[in-house]
C-alpha cells in the first residue's frame, strides 16, 4: 500500500471566522464584569513578577530585612502609644494622601492602624518593584495592581476603624449613616437608569454652561462647527479654531460664563469657531482616525476659510483634539498647505513614549480585549472609559468620595466642571483602536511612520508657531510628555507650564486664585533643555495663563478687521441653528 507523503500547506481552522468572533464573544461579556480590562494583561504581570522574585533570592533577603527593620520601631511607636507617650510617626504617607490626616488619626489606637497600613503600604512597593528581570510595563502594572488591593483594606474605609467616621455618628446620633444610605440610594439610581433625579438646570447645556452666543455655520455626521458671536467693534484678522476632545463634551472650553475660555477669547477681540462632536452610537463603528481629521478638522478649516476668506487660522486643539490637530498640520504642512496661522496644544502629546499611568492599560493584550469588547457594541462605553481612569486616582475618585457621601453623609456641592465630567462621549470601535494601536501602542506619530492618505507624515514639516499647554499634575497628558513637541518639530515652539490637573488647570480664567504658570520661547536655532532645568530656569507668573497665551496669539496676527458675517450662505454655511447645537445634547 502506497504511503502518502505529508502536506507542505499549513493548517488552516475551518472556519475561521467563526472561532475568531466565538473568542470575541467571550471577551466582550467578560468585559462587563471586568471594567474592559483584560484579566490575562494581569496575570501575565503577576507571573513575571512571581518567577522572577522567586528566583531572586537576593531581593527576597532584602525584603525580609525590610520587613523585620521596619517592623521594630512600629512595635516600639504602638507600645510607646499604649503607654500614653507621643513619639513622631515612623511612616509618613505620600503628599497628596490625605486619609490619615486629622487629629482623629492621631489617637490610640488609629494611630497606630494608620503606622501599620503605611507600613505594609511601603513593604509592598518595596516588593513590587526593582526585581531584575520583570519588564518595565510589567512591573508597573503589579504595582499598581498591588496598590489597588491596598486601597480596599485601608481602614480609613472602614467605619467602625475610621475615628472621624465614629465622631461624626456619635454627634450626630446616626444621622450620617441615614444621609449615607440615601446617597448611596441616589448613585445607585443613576447607575441603573442613567439619570440623575438630583440634578436640576443650574448647569445644563445651554442654560447654566455652553451658553456664549453664537451660530451652528456647519453640519455633518460627525460634527457641528459652531461660530460665535463678535463682543468687540472690530476683530483680529486672524480666526481661532477649537478642536476639542470628543472623548468629552465639547464646552470644556466654554463653562459658565465667569470661566469660559470661549467667552474670554470673544471678548478680547477674537473670532472664535469650536467643532462640536457627535456621541457616536454602534452606526458609526467604521469611523476612524482619517474620518475624524477629513470630516472633522479640515472639514472645520475649509469652513472657517469661506466664512473668512484671505486669513490664516489659529489652530487650538485640547487633550484627543490636540493630536488630532498635530496629524493634521503635519499633513497640511507635507502637502504645501499654508492656512494654519498657529497651532497650539493644550494637555495634548504628540508623543507617547512616557504618556503616564494611563499606560498601565495598554499593552498588546489589553488593547486587543478592548478591541474585543468594541467589537460587540461598535464602540467604547462612556462607564467602561472612567472606570479607568477612576482606578488612576481611586483614594480621590472612589474610596474617599465613599467615606464622605456613604459614612459621613456628606454630599458633594456640584458645579459647572463636575457636571461636564458626568457629560462622558462614546468612542467608534475604528477610531479607538486605530488611536490605541498607531499612537499609544507603536507611537507611530513621534517615529514618523504615522500615514496619512498612505503616506507617512513627519510633525518636523510644520513651520507654524507652536504654543504647547502643560500642567503641573496631570495624570493624562504628563507635562514633560507634552514638552517632547519642542524636540519634535523644527519651527518656533513656545511652552507654558501651568499648574492645576489635567481639566481644572486648562480651565485657569484671570482671576482665579493660586493659579501661576512659567511660559518661555525656544527658536528653531537655540539649543535643546531638558524639561527639569527648563521648570527650574524659567520664572514663574502668578496669574492665568489665558493672558500669555492670548498675548502669543496676538504676536502671530496681523492686526484688527470688522468681524465677519455669522455664516456665508452664498458659500454654502448658512447659520442652521443657535449655539450650543444639536450634538452636545445628544446622550
Amino acid at each position: 500500500m502506497m504511503a502518502v507523503p505529508p502536506t507542505s500547506e499549513p493548517f488552516t481552522a475551518p472556519f475561521p471566522i467563526f472561532t475568531e468572533s466565538t473568542d470575541r464573544l467571550m471577551h466582550a461579556l467578560q468585559g462587563r464584569f471586568t471594567m474592559a480590562m483584560s484579566p490575562a494583561s494581569l496575570m501575565l504581570a503577576y507571573l513575571d513578577w512571581q518567577v522572577h522574585l522567586a528566583n531572586s533570592p537576593g531581593k527576597m533577603g532584602e525584603l525580609a530585612q525590610n520587613a523585620l527593620s521596619k517592623a521594630l520601631p512600629l512595635s516600639r511607636y504602638a507600645l510607646d502609644s499604649l503607654m500614653g507617650r507621643t513619639d513622631p510617626d515612623p511612616f509618613v504617607p505620600l503628599a497628596q494622601d490625605s486619609r490619615f490626616a486629622s487629629p482623629e488619626w492621631q489617637r490610640f489606637p488609629y494611630n497606630v492602624m494608620s503606622q501599620a497600613f503605611l507600613y505594609t503600604e511601603q513593604w509592598w512597593h518595596y516588593a513590587t518593584t526593582g526585581v531584575r528581570g520583570v519588564g518595565k510595563h510589567r512591573q508597573q502594572v503589579v504595582s499598581f495592581a498591588a496598590r489597588q488591593l491596598l486601597d480596599m483594606v485601608s481602614p480609613s474605609n472602614c467605619p467602625w476603624l475610621n475615628p472621624d467616621v465614629l465622631k461624626v455618628t456619635a454627634e450626630q446620633g446616626g444621622q450620617n449613616l441615614v444621609r449615607g444610605w440615601q446617597n448611596f440610594c441616589d448613585d445607585m439610581t443613576r447607575n441603573l437608569t442613567g439619570r440623575d433625579y438630583s440634578a436640576d438646570d443650574t448647569y445644563a447645556v445651554g442654560k447654566g454652561v455652553a451658553v456664549t452666543p453664537g451660530k451652528v455655520v456647519f453640519r455633518n455626521r460627525l460634527i457641528e462647527l459652531i461660530q460665535y458671536a463678535p463682543a468687540t467693534p472690530d476683530v483680529h484678522a486672524e480666526p481661532i479654531l477649537i478642536v476639542p476632545a470628543w472623548i468629552m463634551k465639547y464646552y470644556i472650553l466654554d463653562l459658565s460664563p465667569h470661566n469660559s475660555m470661549v467667552k474670554w477669547l470673544v471678548s478680547k477681540g477674537h473670532t472664535v469657531f469650536m467643532i462640536s462632536w457627535k456621541n457616536p452610537g454602534p452606526e458609526d463603528r467604521d469611523m476612524g482616525m482619517a474620518d475624524y481629521r477629513r470630516q472633522g478638522v479640515m472639514a472645520a478649516i475649509d469652513a472657517i476659510n469661506a466664512i473668512v476668506p484671505g486669513q490664516k487660522v489659529h489652530a487650538a486643539g485640547y487633550c484627543l483634539g490636540g493630536t488630532l490637530l498635530s496629524i493634521a498640520a503635519a499633513a497640511m504642512a507635507r502637502e504645501g498647505d499654508e492656512r494654519l496661522a498657529s497651532v497650539t496644544l493644550l494637555a495634548a502629546q504628540t508623543d507617547f513614549e512616557d504618556a503616564g499611568e494611563i499606560m498601565l492599560f495598554v499593552d498588546e493584550s489589553q488593547v486587543t480585549y478592548l478591541e474585543d469588547v468594541m467589537w460587540d457594541q461598535g464602540y467604547l462605553d462612556a462607564k467602561q472609559m472612567s472606570g479607568a481612569f477612576q482606578l488612576l486616582r481611586s483614594n480621590d475618585l472612589v474610596w474617599s468620595r465613599m467615606v464622605r457621601q456613604y459614612f459621613l453623609g456628606q454630599t458633594d456641592h456640584a458645579n459647572d466642571l463636575m457636571a461636564w465630567n458626568a457629560d462622558a462621549t462614546r468612542m467608534p470601535y475604528k477610531m479607538h483602536s486605530e488611536y490605541l494601536r498607531r499612537l499609544f501602542l507603536n507611537n507611530m506619530l513621534s517615529k514618523g511612520r504615522y500615514t496619512v492618505e498612505g503616506r507617512p507624515i513627519a510633525l518636523t514639516d510644520i513651520r507654524a508657531p507652536i504654543c504647547a499647554v502643560g500642567t503641573t499634575k496631570d495624570h493624562v497628558a504628563p507635562w514633560k510628555s507634552v514638552y517632547k513637541i519642542g524636540i519634535l518639530t523644527d519651527t518656533d515652539s513656545t511652552f507654558i507650564l501651568c499648574n492645576g490637573g489635567h481639566n481644572a488647570g486648562i480651565v485657569s480664567e484671570p482671576g482665579h486664585k493660586h493659579r501661576s504658570y512659567q511660559i518661555a520661547t525656544r527658536t528653531d536655532a537655540d539649543k535643546y533643555v531638558d524639561p527639569d532645568t527648563w521648570a527650574a530656569l524659567t520664572p514663574k507668573h502668578e496669574g492665568s495663563w489665558w493672558e500669555a497665551w492670548q498675548e502669543w496669539l496676538v504676536s502671530n496676527s496681523t492686526g484688527k478687521t470688522q468681524p465677519p458675517a455669522m455664516g456665508a450662505a452664498e458659500r454654502g454655511y448658512p447659520a442652521v441653528a443657535d449655539a450650543p447645537g444639536l450634538y452636545v445634547l445628544m446622550p
